[in-house]
């Protein structure tokens, strides 16, 4: 899968270990750059689905355009589809582009 993401500063958070820790923490570090790498070797996000601990979900409201998944509760990495194409973005095994927006604790602690 490719990958996109909102600022240069999130990229190379996901992107190298050590600089995740030093801004999340270790376990959450750790979690991150493992999810990045899960969506790097994935074919589509249908690849994704089929990690459990993952727990891709499709936000709800105004982030119903919004992706995410499971980093260390209740931190999650929360992406969006890119569709280069008229592609359906409701069937996942469309979506083979992703741009990462942001880590976030739902209930308020925003990274």
């Amino acid at each position: 899968m490719e990958l996109e993401y909102k600022s240069n500063k999130l990229r190379k958070q996901c992107e190298n270990p050590s600089l995740a820790k030093k801004e999340y923490g270790a376990r959450i570090g750790n979690k991150l750059v493992q999810r990045v790498g899960e969506l790097l070797a994935a074919n589509s996000l249908l690849d994704i689905k089929c990690i459990p601990s993952a727990r891709l979900h499709r936000l709800e409201g105004k982030r119903s355009t919004e992706y995410s998944v499971d980093l260390v509760h209740p931190f999650r990495l929360v992406f969006k589809p890119v569709l280069k194409t008229d592609k359906d973005m409701n069937k996942i095994a469309n979506i083979n582009i992703v741009k990462i927006e942001e880590v976030v604790d739902y209930h308020g602690k925003q990274k």
